[in-house]
């Protein structure tokens, strides 16, 4: 699948290339008609400075070559994304670390950290249900840095749902939490985005994974 949407965004970039390319041309060969036109009907009483001609060929060196780079970073940029999906295609099936602020539970244990940076003598984290019921779950005392933490739906008797997550602290910071889910699938969407579809999270952007802890048996 991963190696389909690399041509399919190959041949998509080839098109827009050959398009662009087309349209450069076309530019090119307008000035250069207009310039010629502008040379053969000058006052020959009063000729057109050299230099204004030379001026004009500059700037149509350079609307070209800012032309060519466009191009070129929009090839490289397509390409790039394209081995992107690839990469993390072969990371289907891998745990994932997902910075987020909800979570969608059903009967499995869930985990995920948060990280503190100072001490916290009580530490709580609060699930709001969609019927905006609110459950917690006490921590106690934790140290600053890396906290793990899991949520066992059977044992807190919580039903399946998507909960919003935030964490009290006794420092009153508001840590930011990182769910743990096995990546599923990756796409790309209509607007050439990349989708990540991950377990307990369901759709996340790229930028949201903030680690991988590889596949598990």
């Amino acid at each position: 699948m991963e190696t389909s949407l690399f041509t399919n965004n190959t041949s998509s970039n080839g098109s827009t290339s050959n398009t662009v390319a087309s349209q450069n041309n076309a530019t090119q060969d307008m000035f250069t008609k207009l310039l010629v036109a502008q040379i053969r009907n000058q006052d020959p009483l009063s000729p057109t400075d050299p230099s204004q001609f030379v001026n004009q060929l500059t700037q149509q060196a350079q609307t070209e070559a800012m032309q060519n780079l466009s191009t070129l970073t929009s090839a490289n940029a397509s390409v790039l994304q394209s081995m992107q999906v690839l990469a993390l295609g072969a990371q289907v099936g891998s745990e994932v670390m997902v910075n987020t602020s909800s979570v969608q539970l059903d009967s499995s244990k869930v985990n995920g950290t948060m990280a503190l940076s100072s001490n916290s003598s009580k530490t709580t984290l609060t699930l709001k249900g969609s019927n905006d019921k609110e459950y917690t779950i006490e921590l106690g005392a934790k140290s600053a840095g890396t906290v793990p933490f899991s949520i066992d739906p059977q044992a807190l008797g919580l039903p399946a749902d998507t909960y919003t997550m935030s964490v009290s602290t006794s420092s009153n910071e508001k840590p930011s939490i990182d769910i743990a889910g096995k990546l599923s699938s990756v796409r790309l969407s209509a607007s050439g985005s990349m989708i990540l579809n991950v377990a307990n999270l369901g759709e996340v952007s790229p930028g949201a994974i903030t680690g991988f802890n590889g596949k598990t048996s």
